[in-house]
């Protein structure tokens, strides 16, 4: 008797900008609206912790060969940071490592603002995903075990002290990939010597999806089965892509494309060089690749990379 073929599941490709809810993991959320849709295929691109909330952008089908692009763009965050505690997950899921009965006063928090804007050096948490010895951080904090890390730059494009009280302040920052919010949180509290630890991050926006673009895990879970609603959510794989050179392309170009070959561009308006470049034809992306010498040079085909 012969084994039966599990269904692979729908050839779907698009991106979901989910708004996550406080209470479930990423991963937890590909899967799920990996089931929602009965895609073939889901990822996300950029973690976002059980406690904070916000956009997680997830990809499915062929736009998961794009997730590297939206990794790369910049990401808006709002949190609260609570003073007189330090963590030791440097939020309110961790141990307190250290207090202080002082509070800082606003000009003392405003002042200190232009030393984290820019390009800084900035320590990741002891729980983090970065990797020690080939091992993740936090699997190693969590045996108790105190590691080194050492300092990355990151870029800070914007902070902003949006709201203030004695024993609380909120920010707002645009930042570059890498940057880690709770490590601002933990630092600015021992700069301002009264400790400090997030107690709510939400994620507003990772480049080029805005905060508008957002929709809550529930509601599509309200219109579970109905994949004409749903997939009228999805945005296009080539969103993802905003950031790069476009290059239209003729059909009979598409079909060469999508057999491996290069193309010569032509027109008074042709590319003659670009490091990064996507060849797309009406409202479907077809390849990503190089403009080289007036010619794109495709390195990723794609098959089906719209809705």
């Amino acid at each position: 008797m012969s084994r039966q073929r599990k269904k692979k599941g729908r050839p779907i490709s698009g991106w979901v900008i989910l708004d996550k809810p406080v209470g479930i993991g990423s991963t937890q959320c590909v899967s799920k609206i990996k089931w929602l849709y009965q895609a073939a295929k889901a990822g996300h691109a950029g973690t976002l912790d059980p406690l904070a909330s916000g956009m997680l952008p997830l990809a499915l089908g062929e736009a998961t060969r794009t997730v590297p692009y939206i990794m790369d763009g910049e990401k808006t965050y709002r949190f609260t940071v609570t003073w007189g505690a330090e963590t030791n997950t440097d939020d309110l899921a961790g141990e307190v490592t250290n207090t202080s009965d002082k509070r800082p006063s606003k000009e003392e928090i405003l002042s200190l603002l232009p030393a984290y804007t820019g390009e800084i050096e900035q320590v990741p948490p002891q729980f983090s995903a970065v990797k020690i010895d080939g091992e993740r951080a936090y699997k190693r904090a969590r045996d108790g075990e105190e590691m080194e890390i050492k300092s990355r730059t990151v870029s800070i494009k914007k902070l902003e002290l949006v709201e203030f009280t004695e024993d609380t302040a909120i920010f707002e920052v645009l930042c570059g990939k890498g940057t880690y919010v709770r490590s601002l949180a933990r630092d600015m509290g021992r700069d301002l010597e009264c400790y400090g630890h997030i107690t709510e991050l939400r994620r507003t926006s990772v480049a080029p999806f805005l905060e508008e673009d957002l929709i809550p895990l529930d509601k599509l879970v309200e219109m579970e089965g109905d994949m004409e609603a749903l997939d009228s959510e999805l945005f296009t794989t080539g969103t993802a892509l905003d950031e790069i050179i476009e290059v239209p392309v003729t059909k009979e170009q598409v079909h060469r494309l999508r057999l491996g070959n290069s193309i010569v561009l032509r027109g008074r308006d042709a590319i003659a060089h670009a490091e990064e470049a996507y060849a797309f034809s009406g409202d479907e992306l077809i390849a990503l690749g190089e403009v080289d010498k007036g010619q794109f040079k495709p390195k990723r085909v794609f098959r089906h990379s719209f809705v």
